[in-house]
């Protein structure tokens, strides 16, 4: 936690006080030490360290409350929950299935991107060629640059994908549950089947998100 541009590092005690007045407030010096087993005594330090630093407020005769800073923590917390896909995801990298090996290449290093998102002639998602992918065939293969990337990407059935309307949190875990740098943004096609075919309309990547993350900090 930052406060004055100096980080000040809560205790487990002083955030699960925190956590007790979000949930509680208002709620009394006593009723604290109680829900965590202590004397109130020993709490008397951590409470005026989270007053001072206002992440709780204090009313005689009424108790304590969720200071400026705490509240504005829920709130990030809301918001971050609350964030879509849709909100964030950038312009996708994209090749055909026809684009050969060594055009997937020089488009994966124009674009400083990790993987590329490969699509059918009418836009639908075809699959996932990635720099791996790229390396394994070229190494001692000196005719696999005039291959099409269809012959050595990820087919879609096996691409995981997010939705604009998905939370970034969602994207988040998929990303890390998959071991991914990121995911194809994908739409129900207006033709051919839309349980099927899927329109690329973005992605997103442990970049975008880790940014949105510091950016939010940065507000602070």
């Amino acid at each position: 936690m930052h406060a004055g541009g100096i980080t000040i590092e809560l205790t487990t005690r002083q955030q699960d006080i925190v956590d007790i007045v979000k949930k509680h407030a208002p709620i009394t010096g006593d009723q604290i030490a109680e829900m965590l087993n202590v004397s109130r005594a020993t709490l008397r330090t951590d409470l005026s360290k989270l007053v001072v630093l206002d992440y709780i407020d204090a009313k005689p005769k009424v108790g304590y409350f969720l200071g400026k800073r705490g509240t504005r923590d829920r709130e990030e917390k809301f918001r971050l929950l609350k964030m879509k896909v849709g909100d964030l995801h950038g312009v996708p990298v994209i090749v055909r299935e026809t684009t050969t090996i060594h055009e997937a290449v020089v488009s994966l290093f124009l674009e400083n991107a990790g993987n590329l998102i490969v699509t059918d002639a009418d836009g639908h998602l075809a699959g996932i060629v990635s720099r791996k992918d790229l390396l394994k065939v070229t190494l001692g293969n000196p005719t696999a640059s005039s291959m099409p990337v269809s012959l050595i990407m990820t087919r879609r059935a096996n691409v995981t994908t997010v939705q604009p309307e998905d939370t970034v949190l969602d994207a988040a875990r998929k990303i890390i549950n998959h071991q991914i740098d990121s995911l194809p943004v994908v739409v129900p096609s207006t033709t051919g089947n839309p349980g099927e075919h899927w329109k690329v309309v973005g992605r997103i990547t442990k970049t975008n998100i880790i940014k949105m993350l510091l950016d939010m900090v940065a507000e602070e």
